[in-house]
C-alpha cells in the first residue's frame, strides 16, 4: 500500500513505513509529510500491529529533512509552515505504539528530528546524523527542545551551532541511537527488534511509552511554534537558503 510518498507493508505485528522519494534523498515533501502522519495513524489505530519501523528507500537516505525549496518567507505561510512541520515532526511520539527509526545513510535536520522522536533509533554503519539548520540561518525547530535531554546542554548546542555530522558510532555512544549494525541487515535487525517488543504485553508496553514521554508536546512546541518563523524572515535565513540552493557558500550579515 501506499500512503502519499510513503510504503506501507505489514509483516506479522509489525508495520514497516518507507519514506520512498529517493531522488529527493527522502526529504519531507507534502507526500512524505502525508504518508508519514497517515500510516503511523494507521498502524495506531489497528489492533493487530504492536511495532512500527521508520525508514528510508534507496540507501542514500533516511531522511535529508525539509524541502527547502517550496520555503515561503511570508509571515503567516512561515507559522503555518512549521505548525504543520512540528505536527509531522512530533508524530512519532503521539503514536501510542514504539516507533523504531532505521536509518540508513543521512538524517539530517527534520530527518534526524524524525528520528529522534521515534522511540529507538537503529543506525546502519553508513547513517549520519545532523542539524545543520544554521549553515541556512535557522535552527532545528524540533531538536532544539529534545536533543539536550538525550545528549546534554553542551553538545546538543555545540550540534545546533556548528551543524556538524555525526557517524553512526558517535550516535550510538551519545546515546542518540541504541545500536549500530551493518547496513545488509539493519531491516532484519529492526523487525526482530520489533518482533521482541511484539512478544511483551501489549498495555505495559504502550503504558511505558506513555510513561516515559510524559510532559514531551507542552508549552516548549509552542514557544518553537512562535519563534521560528521570525529566523525564517530573517535576511541570513534568505542567503542561507538561497546560497544552498545556488550550490555557494552563504555570505551572512552581508545583506
Amino acid at each position: 500500500m501506499r500512503l502519499g510518498s510513503v510504503n506501507y507493508e505489514v509483516r506479522g505485528s509489525v508495520a514497516i513505513l518507507t519514506l520512498d522519494e529517493p531522488d529527493k534523498l527522502n526529504a519531507l515533501t507534502i507526500g512524505i509529510r502525508a504518508g508519514i502522519v497517515d500510516g503511523l495513524k494507521r498502524a495506531d489505530e489497528d489492533e493487530a500491529i504492536r511495532a512500527i519501523i521508520l525508514t528510508g528507500s534507496g540507501g542514500k537516505a533516511f531522511c535529508a529533512g525539509a524541502d527547502i525549496g517550496n520555503f515561503d518567507f511570508e509571515p503567516e505561510k512561515a507559522r503555518a509552515f512549521f505548525v504543520a512541520a512540528m505536527e509531522v515532526l512530533s508524530a512519532p511520539e503521539r503514536t501510542r505504539k514504539p516507533v523504531i527509526a532505521a536509518v540508513n545513510g543521512i538524517a539530517y535536520g527534520g530527518g534526524f528530528e524524525l528520528a529522534i522522536a521515534s522511540d529507538f533509533i537503529i543506525a546502519a554503519e553508513s547513517a549520519r546524523f545532523a542539524v545543520p539548520e544554521i549553515k541556512l540561518g535557522l535552527l532545528p525547530g524540533f531538536a532544539i527542545v529534545r536533543l539536550q535531554d538525550i545528549v546534554g546542554r553542551a553538545k546538543a548546542k555545540e550540534m545546533s551551532i556548528l551543524g556538524d555530522p555525526l557517524s553512526a558510532a558517535e550516535a550510538c555512544r551519545l546515546g542518540i541511537a541504541l545500536r549500530v549494525v551493518s547496513d545488509d541487515i539493519l531491516i532484519r535487525e529492526a523487525l526482530a527488534f520489533a518482533d521482541r517488543i511484539s512478544a511483551q504485553p501489549r498495555l505495559a508496553v504502550e503504558m511505558a511509552k506513555s510513561f516515559y514521554n510524559r510532559g514531551l508536546g507542552s508549552d516548549e512546541m509552542r514557544h518553537a511554534i512562535d519563534g521560528f518563523p521570525f529566523l525564517l524572515m530573517h535576511a541570513d535565513a534568505r542567503e542561507g537558503i538561497n546560497a544552498f540552493l545556488e550550490k555557494r557558500k552563504p555570505r551572512f550579515g552581508e545583506k
